[in-house]
């Protein structure tokens, strides 16, 4: 007789009613993937996949029906022929029907050759052990686990590991190694630590050239997942130690190492960048995608402006300004939105050292303003990446620089407050300019303008229209303007 799982794994109604549609049908049916695997971590997983031996689609359609004709209204099912799949969502649940089947590959592509298959041979094609876990929904043995590769083993261990021999699964679908990394990483927990088996990352290192036949998109997608994880530092040491890295994002390998001069060394960026991107996923409770690839980003400039000075040392001077122009670069490449998002990350890349040079020096009004201006409503974000930045490992060092960072924070507070800063608009516009001074559109019209904001910023005088205003007409006639009569 089947081991029944720990009761309460299938209590939602939605496991009752797939069963007995399922059993009306002459089908069996299964929950697998990620929603077994995560009930035995004990994580929420409202994301339920049912594979079915037959019509994945028929079975979806069925059970749509039979909620609709319960619960007095349409349940509504989206199906993807193409895929042969449907997806339904029932009571916070979204739940996707697939039929069971049996997949084989070309060398050059990653999209396999489906067939229809049993229960055996679809959890033969899943990328891990882990994942490949089913509970069964038949009326026979309902609640039965069905793990032929040992992946309840696998879980208790903290192991990623696949059902067939890693060289076939990633040669297969290359993505299954980006997968690997970031399930890794997305499982572990301070309590439990999650690891690649060594045969799986010795079969990545040989198998990277694979990487090729992936989409940019695709890769991208999984970067993004990991970037999102709790700790993503450990996925990228283990890119970085597969060789995954230097195809996806060689800019990051270029950080790696430190050089020696007289003696003298610099700090080690690659493992840098990684604490800092750490910082940030601890301090990020909204998981901003786009606050961790500035924090990945924020020294990419570094390599290109590394000098050595036998009187200061090693510097890095401008490598913000290098790094903010190689952003839209490296989106490019990747085939990632060029948008708002990558201007962005563009931004915080080239003002990450702002905030610390306040620390470094006296904090005038003057210099809170212009930060403020620079930086818009994306101040917050800034402060955040430039705290995780404090990476010393002399801590009498970083509480200096930790009790400095507070007066400049406690300073924008005030300065946000006082003048209104961060969405800063010039009270004059070019329309007002040339309506005063009779002009067309010109150079003194952008130059005057400019006079005026920088006044405000450095506090010669408010911002209002009316102090503004007086200071136009005062300087004016510099740029060779007259009002008119």
């Amino acid at each position: 007789m089947p081991v029944t799982i720990t009761q309460g794994f299938l209590d939602a109604p939605v496991f009752g009613l797939v069963s007995e549609v399922a059993d009306r049908l002459g089908v069996r049916a299964f929950v697998i993937g990620g929603y077994v695997r995560d009930c035995f971590l004990g994580r929420e997983n409202d994301d339920i996949d049912i594979v079915v031996e037959g019509s994945g689609i028929d079975l979806a359609e069925a059970v749509a029906a039979e909620i609709s004709a319960r619960e007095k209204h349409p349940c509504n099912v989206s199906v993807f022929r193409n895929f042969g799949t449907a997806m339904l969502h029932y009571r916070g649940a979204e739940v996707e029907f697939v039929g069971a089947r049996k997949e084989s590959y070309h060398r050059e592509s990653r999209k396999p050759i489906v067939e229809d298959g049993t229960l055996e041979e679809d959890q033969l094609r899943r990328d891990f052990t882990i994942n490949a876990m089913a509970f069964s929904l038949c009326k026979k043995d309902f609640g039965a686990l069905v793990d032929p590769f040992g992946g309840i083993r696998d879980l208790a261990a903290g192991i990623i590991r696949t059902p067939l021999e890693p060289e076939q699964t990633y040669s297969d679908d290359p993505l299954r190694m980006l997968r690997a990394v970031r399930f890794a990483a997305k499982l572990s927990t301070p309590e439990r630590a999650f690891t690649i088996v060594p045969e799986s990352l010795e079969a990545m290192r040989r198998m990277k050239d694979r990487m090729s036949i992936l989409s940019k998109e695709r890769i991208v997608e999984e970067l993004n997942k990991i970037l999102v994880c709790d700790r993503p530092s450990q996925a990228f040491r283990t890119l970085d130690e597969t060789g995954l890295l230097d195809y996806i994002l060689p800019e990051l390998e270029k950080l790696k190492g430190v050089e020696t001069v007289d003696g003298r060394g610099h700090k080690e960026n690659f493992s840098h960048t990684l604490q800092v991107l750490d910082n940030v996923a601890a301090a990020d409770g909204n998981r901003n995608l786009w606050l961790r690839w500035a924090a990945l980003l924020h020294d990419i400039g570094k390599p290109a402006s590394k000098r050595y000075d036998p009187a200061v040392g090693w510097t890095f001077h401008g490598h913000e300004v290098v790094g903010a122009r190689m952003v839209p670069k490296i989106f490019e490449k990747l085939k990632m939105p060029l948008n708002e998002k990558m201007k962005y990350v563009q931004k915080l890349v080239g003002l990450h050292l702002r905030p610390i040079a306040l620390v470094d020096d006296e904090v005038t009004d003057s210099a809170v303003r212009r930060l403020l201006f620079d930086a818009g409503d994306d101040i917050d974000d800034l402060m955040l990446l430039c705290n995780a930045d404090i990476t010393s490992k002399n801590p009498a060092k970083v509480a200096r620089i930790r009790q400095n960072f507070e007066e400049v924070k406690r300073k924008l507070e005030l300065v946000e407050e006082k003048d209104a800063i961060r969405n800063f608009k010039n009270p004059i516009t070019g329309e007002y300019v040339m309506q005063v001074y009779g002009i067309p559109p010109s150079a003194p019209i952008g130059q005057l303008k400019e006079m005026v904001k920088d006044a405000i910023l450095d506090g010669v005088i408010e911002n209002t229209f009316e102090a503004a205003d007086r200071f136009m007409r005062a300087h004016a006639p510099e740029l060779g303007l007259s009002e008119k009569c």
